[in-house]
């Protein structure tokens, strides 16, 4: 047990990257994303990928792992870090964990618990329901049926948002009860850091961010995935509001005010996700000195 994951985690917009290439860079060692969308390699201004100049900074993992027509899950992702945590701790006894993916944060903390089968007809049924009807009315269903998942869950994610109703149509229960079942043991520790703003703060970093994005090029990077924009990759706040654009649904202004408003919505449901966990360490993301501290206390003390 005298190997550690420092895991950097918080909402969006909230300044993960840097802290984690800060920490990563004093250590010596390398960072494992933990975000869901960031692994894909076509996705780039819309998830706030890590600069090229980061990328070389410091060695990544799970960043432009898969293309989007390939399925990443929660469990894949397990998976896929614990190999390479295995093989990093192999010549380092610290590496770093960055993301605002909760379910995969857990799930390679803590494992994914069994989910009782579901039945195809209902699976299909609920699928075709969402076709016929979209997005509002897939989260309206969950607002009504699983309030639970509807104010943790990923509200913008419809393939975890139909798995959730259709575990709650199945079993009478939310699959959030599932996922807080009992916890694998790891053959490493683990300090958690938590980034925290006041949401005004927050909101004017995910407002300015947006804006930025937008500079850069988003408009232009959607445009060249509107073939695509059925995979469920692209069912991501910031691609979504601008397909819905590009396909006469919205003017550019709606839609860039809509994807602030998604992500502010997505950033408070990070939070209400880690901030259920008690092990988590709060912080400001410019109180770097006092991060560092922290850290160094955990390291040296015994446990």
């Amino acid at each position: 047990m005298n190997k550690t994951v420092i895991l950097i985690a918080g909402p969006t917009a909230a300044g993960k990257t840097a802290l984690a290439i800060n920490i990563a860079q004093s250590f010596g060692t390398s960072i494992i994303s933990a975000d869901s969308r960031q692994c894909f390699r076509e996705l780039n201004i819309g998830v706030a990928k890590p600069s090229v100049e980061e990328l070389q900074a410091v060695p990544h993992y799970f960043i432009n792992t898969h293309a989007v027509h390939e399925q990443v899950t929660a469990a894949s992702f397990e998976t896929y870090a614990l190999e390479v945590a295995e093989k990093l701790f192999q010549t380092k006894d610290v590496i770093v964990m960055a993301g605002g993916t909760g379910l995969y944060i857990k799930a390679f903390l803590e494992g994914m618990d069994e989910i009782p089968a579901v039945d195809e007809a209902v699976r299909n049924q609920l699928t075709a329901l969402y076709e016929a009807n979209g997005m509002d009315w897939l989260q309206w269903q969950l607002q009504q049926q699983d309030p639970l998942f509807a104010a943790e869950g990923e509200m913008q994610n419809p393939q975890r948002m139909l798995r959730a109703l259709e575990v709650m149509e199945t079993t009478g229960k939310s699959i959030i009860h599932y996922q807080k079942g009992a916890k694998k043991k790891r053959d490493f520790e683990v300090i958690k850091i938590g980034l925290d703003l006041l949401r005004q703060e927050l909101y004017d970093r995910i407002n300015y961010r947006v804006d930025v994005m937008i500079q850069h090029g988003l408009l232009e990077e959607v445009r060249s995935l509107l073939p695509l924009q059925h995979l469920n990759a692209l069912q991501t706040v910031g691609y979504r509001e601008l397909f819905d654009h590009f396909n006469g649904q919205s003017s550019l202004d709606q839609a860039i005010n809509k994807i602030k408003q998604n992500t502010r919505h997505y950033a408070k449901r990070q939070l209400t996700w880690f901030k259920r966990d008690e092990a988590m360490r709060w912080f400001h993301p410019i109180a770097n000195d006092e991060i560092m501290r922290y850290i160094q206390s955990q390291i040296k003390k015994p446990r």
